[in-house]
């Protein structure tokens, strides 16, 4: 296979923990050919002819050695169509530009090009609000742009969740008590006087137990999940946020959620979706660039990257 990888710059990826680096070894080994370009390197032309995709892409040479993890050729414009499979792993944030090129995929899956996760479903799953689509697995939670409607979720449970719907690693994150002098600051902070949207969910005890990272790939349910556990003082888990990574068995809650979920999201070309859970509720749906792979297989010895060559083999072979 020849697969394009859509990336942040290589030289600032971490190997030792990167899930897209462990894509890209697991591949490698198996004698797929790896090519990868940025976000900005993207293009679409057209003329009476066709319209076409294509990017500024390089051909890279993939090590298990973390000093040294890549080597690459030169930079040549190729369509999409050269590829087998393009595996969209830009990090948020998820702005108009990366709007813009999920426009650009698409022109290259209407003429034949297996894209993941696929850009409409991604459009259309914002990873906050996608857990609104499965209310059976969620603790009460309100999306609004109304600051009289977010004070009165903070006074009817108590001790509630204020993130905005845009952000990643735990930003902006804060956890709000019914009689915290600072909520009305955090809610302007947030909320822009009712600018922007805000996600407030009641809060969860159980996060000091950690927030579970759940992976599907391509409808499979990865059977350990990765507990990120808040340092102490703190109530975010996210590794970014200074958390720490337990990898651990699924339980039966959480495999029942990722099993209820894990057609429907294959359905909808998401191949890569990270789950997260806690206290036994869904809290977000991660399709952009989900991660915590190289943790889990660290500490597990189960191949996460493997099995998503798995499927990506198995994708091919099917067309």
């Amino acid at each position: 296979m020849n697969l394009l990888f859509i990336l942040d710059p290589l030289a600032g990826l971490k190997p030792y923990k990167d899930s897209s680096v462990a894509m890209m070894r697991a591949l490698a080994k198996r004698g797929h050919a790896i090519y990868a370009c940025e976000i900005g390197e993207l293009a679409v032309s057209g003329d009476e002819a066709k319209s076409e995709a294509s990017a500024t892409a390089r051909k890279i040479a993939v090590f298990d050695d973390n000093a040294r993890w890549y080597g690459e050729d030169a930079a040549t414009r190729m369509p999409l169509t050269a590829f087998d499979i393009v595996m969209m792993r830009k990090d948020p944030p998820f702005d108009m530009e990366y709007v813009y090129a999920t426009y650009a995929l698409e022109f290259a899956e209407r003429a034949g090009v297996r894209v993941f996760n696929q850009p409409q479903s991604v459009r259309d799953f914002n990873e906050k609000m996608a857990i609104l689509r499965f209310p059976q697995f969620i603790a009460p939670t309100l999306v609004t742009r109304q600051p009289a409607t977010l004070q009165a979720f903070i006074d009817e449970h108590g001790d509630a969740i204020l993130k905005p719907l845009d952000g990643m690693g735990g930003a902006s994150v804060f956890r709000v008590r019914a009689d915290d002098p600072n909520r009305n600051a955090i809610i302007e902070a947030l909320n822009g006087f009712g600018a922007r949207s805000v996600m407030a969910q009641r809060f969860i005890p159980a996060i000091r137990d950690g927030d579970k990272r759940v992976l599907i790939l391509g409808g499979k349910v990865v059977p350990f999940a990765l507990a990120r556990i808040p340092k102490p003082g703190e109530t975010r888990g996210n590794l970014a946020a200074g958390g720490s990574g337990v990898a651990m068995p699924l339980t039966e809650r959480e495999r029942e959620i990722a099993e209820a979920l894990a057609g429907p999201l294959w359905e909808l070309g998401l191949l890569i979706v990270g789950l997260d859970v806690i206290g036994g509720f869904l809290t977000e749906v991660n399709v952009t660039s989900p991660t915590c792979f190289a943790e889990i297989a660290e500490q597990t010895g189960f191949n996460v990257a493997g099995l998503l060559a798995d499927r990506l083999e198995e994708i091919v072979a099917e067309k």
